[in-house]
């Protein structure tokens, strides 16, 4: 008997998939499980069925639930850091958190994925670690480029607020929809992170020239 006669009626074969591929799929079918379901529904087979592959492949690529979990999770940071323009590098406000609203329209899952992890975490303290990690990433990222924006860097309270904010419009958005809201939001919060640009400067300059004031009397 051929393999293709063993297959049952209106089933396609599964295709074998190479390592990094294999990984890649497997994680972001652990993504859509949690985001449509909650980590509850979370198994090994219904990662395999959502990736179209075997139970067996996944227990290979992370032998437990909590490797897989943390694995989704690093996966989930990667994939928003790289699209949100979080941490674009320029050090301008035009730039920061450009296409903010396209980036949950086009991959919602993954960041109801996070969300879904955050909430559970209220109930499952053990998965704590790996929420602060998922959160001290933004924090960073964040972090680092207003204080690219900011004379000085941004402190831990100034970070938290603008991240805040950045993240319950994400929330709102995968709730309501409404992407034109979402990039009012976005441009609302750049003008008051260009206040604060200005209001820095401002602080800097009269700093300078108190500076030079004051060497000029001692002279």
């Amino acid at each position: 008997m051929t393999e293709s006669a063993e297959q049952p009626e209106g089933r396609e074969p599964r295709r074998r998939m190479n390592y990094g591929e294999g990984r890649e799929a497997l994680l972001n079918a652990a993504v859509r499980v949690v985001a449509r379901g909650g980590l509850r529904k979370l198994t090994y087979r219904a990662v395999a069925q959502e990736a179209g592959t075997t139970h067996g492949l996944v227990v290979h690529h992370f032998g437990s639930r909590d490797a897989l979990i943390e694995e989704a999770l690093a996966h989930a940071i990667r994939t928003s850091l790289s699209t949100s323009a979080l941490e674009p590098g320029t050090g301008k406000v035009a730039d920061f958190s450009v296409g903010l609203s396209e980036m949950v329209t086009a991959d919602p899952d993954i960041q109801a994925f996070q969300y879904e992890l955050l909430l559970e975490a209220r109930r499952r303290p053990e998965l704590l670690p790996q929420i602060r990690a998922l959160y001290d990433a933004y924090f960073d990222a964040t972090k680092r480029e207003l204080s690219r924006i900011l004379p000085h860097d941004a402190g831990h309270p100034l970070t938290r607020l603008v991240f805040a904010a950045l993240d319950g419009i994400v929330l709102h958005q995968l709730v309501f929809g409404e992407p034109e809201t979402t990039d009012a939001a976005v441009e609302e919060l750049r003008h008051l992170l260009r206040l604060l640009e200005a209001e820095a400067e401002a602080e800097a300059e009269a700093e300078a020239e108190a500076d030079g004031d004051s060497g000029s009397a001692d002279r």
